[in-house]
């Protein structure tokens, strides 16, 4: 399987396992969120230790840079603010706003293109972009109050795709050193919770496992997406996070009960709009691009 593949097959199963989350954060409602993000941080640290100690691959550490290590700091508060305002989402019976987030996160994409690479837009990418902010505006008005949740979540975990593409690390080694900048104040947390008697670690076999269990759905992901991230173009990466939030909506919907009411589900479908021209117009880019690389004279020979 060639390196293109092989980032594809990583990132669908990545977006899937993500796109499945909802119901696995709303199994462990009986622990607060700011608990259930401790335990995610804690674990998620303990398994990837784990995964780096089987393969025996620590040399790289002596290698890590300040520039890298301190991009990686950075990685790991975006990502923390990721997990924590989306399991917040769903313990508060907001999976569709979650949902949301993610859907809206190919245009940031675009965006953090421009603010932080300079790059170009073309007009029906312009578009795009026009027709999503008109869609966080009708979902402002259903809402009584701006989308925060899926807002915070589309720019920090765009901001985290950017960074990871720009910083290059291997899957494990990277999430080793985001999962440890925050595992200590993770354990700290959690300590001081067990201490006040206010732990729900322990109480019922299944809750036990699933927090612990934490570590390994959090981690895995990551990595596969990590791979993804470091094999596929920037463009790829924002094609295939359709998959979560499609998943993610029909959880809430359909599996967990919330409603989308009319004035709602039409935001929803001006996002859709936006993404479909957001597609297209790429689609038609590549294919320009391909067609004039084909049309170009070969070179001459000796």
């Amino acid at each position: 399987m060639d390196e293109l593949r092989r980032g594809y097959l990583f990132g669908v199963l990545a977006y899937g396992i993500w796109g499945a989350f909802p119901l696995y954060w709303r199994w462990l409602s009986k622990a607060g969120p700011v608990e259930i993000l401790a335990h995610r941080v804690v674990w998620s640290a303990a398994f990837v230790t784990l995964v780096l100690l089987v393969t025996r691959h620590w040399g790289w550490l002596r290698k890590l840079q300040p520039r890298v290590l301190g991009g990686i700091t950075l990685c790991a508060l975006l990502l923390t603010t990721n997990w924590g305002f989306y399991i917040y989402g769903v313990n508060t019976h907001r999976v569709v706003e979650t949902s949301l987030g993610y859907f809206i996160t190919p245009l940031v994409n675009v965006l953090l293109g421009v603010l932080v690479l300079s790059e170009r837009l073309r007009p029906w990418q312009w578009f795009a972009i026009g027709v999503g902010a008109l869609a966080v505006g009708v979902l402002t008005y259903d809402y009584g109050h701006p989308p925060y949740i899926a807002i915070i979540l589309a720019v920090s975990f765009g901001s985290y795709g950017l960074l990871k593409k720009r910083l290059g690390l291997p899957a494990a080694e990277g999430l080793f050193i985001e999962s440890a900048v925050v595992a200590l104040p993770a354990l700290a947390y959690l300590a001081w919770v067990g201490a006040q008697g206010e732990s729900t670690l322990g109480q019922g076999a299944a809750h036990t496992a699933l927090l612990i269990g934490s570590g390994v759905a959090t981690a895995v992901p990551l990595m596969l997406f990590a791979g993804a991230a470091n094999r596929l173009p920037l463009s790829a990466i924002g094609m295939l996070q359709y998959i979560a939030p499609v998943l993610q909506l029909s959880c809430g919907v359909f599996l967990l009960g919330e409603s989308l009411p009319p004035l709602r589900l039409a935001g929803f479908a001006l996002v859709w709009l936006a993404l479909a021209v957001f597609t297209l117009d790429g689609i038609r880019h590549v294919r320009r691009a391909a067609a004039a690389r084909a049309a170009e004279p070969a070179p001459a020979t000796k």
